[in-house]
């Protein structure tokens, strides 16, 4: 059974850092993709950043590219996403998704499924 798990949600000041992590199980990690994405409730969900663990490929969105770090351990089957220098608008419930192909628009493999997501919360 393909399971994704986050954790590291919390609220933090503007400025402040932390690190989600995502980890995998059913599927084989280390030759696949895991996203990250973000929801408000209300709004469409948003593509945040992406990593193929097989070649370290990553991307970012725009709106993080710079502050945000995603990487991977192999060897635990985790996916990380670091966000530094956090906004109130980075406020979210982050989600990973997995398997996918790490490219822009982050197309989900037939296997994939969605993590239940973990809330960051940022305060001005």
């Amino acid at each position: 059974e393909v399971q994704l798990v986050e954790s590291g949600g919390g609220l933090v000041q503007a400025g402040e850092s932390l690190r989600l992590s995502c980890a995998a199980s059913g599927f084989t990690f280390d030759a696949n993709a895991i996203g990250w994405f973000r929801q408000e409730p209300g709004k469409e969900r948003e593509r945040v950043s992406c990593i193929s663990n097989s070649d370290g490929t990553t991307w970012y969105a725009d709106s993080v590219k710079g502050r945000f770090t995603i990487s991977s351990d192999n060897a635990k089957n985790t996916a990380y996403l670091q966000m530094n220098s956090l906004k109130p608008e980075d406020t979210a419930n982050y989600i990973c998704v997995g398997p996918i192909l790490c490219r822009p628009t982050m197309p989900l493999l037939t296997a994939a499924i969605w993590g239940q997501g973990t809330q960051v919360t940022v305060s001005s």
